[in-house]
């Protein structure tokens, strides 16, 4: 009840390919794969990115007294009694 048998699939692809058409069906599988494809290059391109971000400091951190800028004040913040 649970699974269907291979004539059940049969009979779900043949009704597709009526509906769709073996053209339209070959587009979608063209398409399908592009975009796929595209996927796999921008998590390619992304880790890339990643790794020479992941040496840089994170935004708005200062790790180093002589990169900051020279009208910077480092201050600590006193809790008032």
């Amino acid at each position: 009840m649970g699974s269907f048998s291979i004539w059940h699939w049969l009979i779900v692809l043949l009704i597709v390919v009526m509906v769709f058409g073996t053209k339209k069906l070959k587009n979608i599988g063209s398409d399908l794969g592009g975009a796929v494809k595209g996927f796999k290059d921008g998590m390619k391109e992304g880790s890339s990115s990643d790794e020479a971000s992941a040496n840089a400091a994170p935004p708005g951190q200062v790790t180093n007294a002589a990169s900051a800028d020279k009208t910077t004040i480092d201050v600590e913040a006193k809790q008032k009694s």
